[in-house]
């Protein structure tokens, strides 16, 4: 079955930067959409940064100026590069996967999403 098993989070002071990793599992679709999704305590969840099997990229608007999503084929593992960090960037952070490509709205239709991990904090101070 497939798993998703996200790391990398941590405390970081605001300005400072991390690197959340997932490594991907049992997911044996040549079509997919993966994507980081956050949620704060008390918010909605909302959407990061996507990528497909493409190389397709969305974002957020409020972070496309400093998140990067990546991937690493060979080692089945997404990535999310956050720079210049702010408090309100304190948030559970999980990684999600679902068999489409990834569309201008796949942010915002995390339902479609039927595979997530289980999330890594990043607390920002």
């Amino acid at each position: 079955h497939v798993q998703l098993v996200e790391s990398g989070g941590g405390s970081v002071q605001a300005g400072g930067s991390l690197r959340l990793s997932c490594t991907v599992s049992g997911y044996t679709s040549s079509t997919w959409c993966m994507a980081w999704f956050r949620q704060a305590p008390g918010s909605e969840r909302e959407g990061v940064a996507g990528i497909d099997t493409t190389g397709n990229t969305t974002y957020a608007d409020s972070m496309k100026d400093r998140f990067t999503i990546s991937k690493d084929n060979a080692k089945n593992t997404l990535y999310l590069e956050m720079n210049s960090l702010k408090p309100e960037d304190t948030a559970m952070y999980y990684c999600a996967a679902r068999l489409s490509y990834c569309y201008s709205d796949s942010l915002a239709r995390a339902a479609d999403f039927g595979h997530w991990g289980q999330g890594t904090q990043v607390t920002v101070s």
